[in-house]
């Protein structure tokens, strides 16, 4: 079994966003957008770096890039779901686009950006799983302009279908940890890149600071999955969406405030006081004691 689970956003940036591996982000990049943006080669304008990291723990591991036509491309794996997610892809997608201005060039020579956010969680009201946004006339739908182009890639509406390349690349994603070398889907062991993907993974080493960084993203991806579990079958009994909501907040009533407590002890590093408190269910304040007696 692979033992790097790639939807942690830090293994994520460390497998995409090296420089030995930027063939990995080109066909990745090439899965998802049309052909007119397909890219031959890329420069990484952030590439993954442990010093780097070592100083900013809780940077944006995103991964920035420039194809040889001068496109930019912001790639971002998002495992935290985040309240208003929405407008910050939107906030992030204008800071690369103006970004370009930092270099003294004029606005002629600006050039499109694409935003590609892969999602942990559910963020907009659409079925599938893939949806791009771009500026359009509501009354023709002609575009606007052809820079602004924001992909969003929500990983729990992806139907187990490996139809296109893209499919196969969720797949992967998904469900890293469960293959070998030896033990890989056909439609995914004829993908040269996806099967170097899973190699690097199972390689993959980290010094003690990533190490660190790494199983305490994990730990919160563990807990938030179990949670969920847990809220589906509360769910299921009941009958009806509002159910999942309302098991959470039976469970932390029935005397699960201690195991809330101790979850958010682990968030503490990484989300603010007020989405801690809509994850866990315990209020500001309760949040609030717990920074002070760390």
């Amino acid at each position: 079994m692979c033992r790097i689970n790639p939807r942690v956003d830090f293994a994520f940036k460390k497998l995409f966003g090296s420089e030995e591996n930027k063939d990995l982000l080109i066909d990745f990049i090439n899965s998802v957008v049309s052909e007119a943006d397909k890219v031959k080669d890329i420069e990484i304008k952030n590439p993954y770096n442990a010093q780097n990291f070592k100083n900013d723990k809780l940077s944006i591991l995103d991964i920035k890039a420039q194809d040889s036509s001068g496109k930019w491309f912001n790639i971002e794996m998002q495992i935290i779901d985040q309240e208003y997610f929405d407008r910050r892809a939107l906030y992030y997608w204008a800071k690369v686009y103006t970004g370009q201005l930092v270099s003294g060039i004029n606005y002629d020579n600006l050039k499109k950006t694409i935003c590609i956010n892969i999602l942990n969680f559910n963020c907009i009201e659409e079925k599938d799983y893939h949806n791009i946004y771009k500026l359009k006339n509501i009354k023709t739908n002609k575009e606007y302009l052809d820079h602004a182009e924001i992909h969003f890639i929500e990983l729990e509406k992806y139907d187990e279908d490996m139809n296109s390349m893209l499919d196969r690349w969720v797949n992967f994603l998904k469900k890293a940890e469960m293959y070998s070398k030896n033990k890989l889907p056909k439609e995914l062991e004829e993908i040269p890149t996806i099967k170097k993907a899973l190699e690097v993974l199972d390689g993959m080493s980290f010094n003690e600071e990533e190490r660190e960084s790494y199983e305490a993203r994990l730990k919160w991806l563990r807990d938030e999955e179990m949670a969920l579990k847990t809220a589906e079958k509360r769910g299921e009994q009941r009958g009806r969406e509002e159910g999942i909501k309302e098991g959470i907040k039976e469970g932390i009533k029935e005397g699960e405030k201690q195991k809330a407590l101790e979850i958010a002890k682990e968030l503490l590093e990484l989300l603010d006081n007020q989405t801690i408190s809509k994850k866990t269910g315990l209020t500001i304040e309760d949040v609030e004691n717990l920074r002070k007696e760390k």
